[in-house]
């Protein structure tokens, strides 16, 4: 399984990035993550969102290069990365989100308890 993670500017802008990653690629949206800027809130849009996606390697790298397209065109792209090979505890940590996990209905675990 590969982790792919797309940060950019704004709430609106992750929704769809993730829904243009979705359908690009055979991949699950596990997570819509945000972190203020550096800048804070001097910042043009003072919200940092990173959106986090799960699927088989061509599928993520697929559906990363259909959300950055999407972020370019708003000019709101930072980064990304794409994790060919989770390792188990670093599918744990795709799941944690500061922007309320409750809501995604993403199941509560530990770095600690077994697949």
């Amino acid at each position: 399984m590969a982790l792919g993670l797309i940060e950019v500017f704004g709430y609106t802008t992750a929704i769809v990035v993730a829904d243009a990653a979705a359908k690009a690629g055979k991949v699950k949206i596990v997570n819509i993550d945000n972190n203020k800027p550096a800048a804070g809130d001097a910042a043009e849009v003072p919200l940092v969102m990173i959106v986090k996606m799960q699927g088989g390697v061509a599928d993520v790298k697929t559906a990363v290069a259909a959300g950055i397209a999407q972020a370019e065109k708003r000019g709101l792209y930072i980064t990304s990365h794409i994790i060919a090979r989770e390792e188990p505890s670093t599918d744990i940590l795709a799941s944690l989100s500061k922007a309320g996990k409750d809501r995604l209905n993403i199941p509560k675990r530990t770095l600690n308890e077994p697949h």
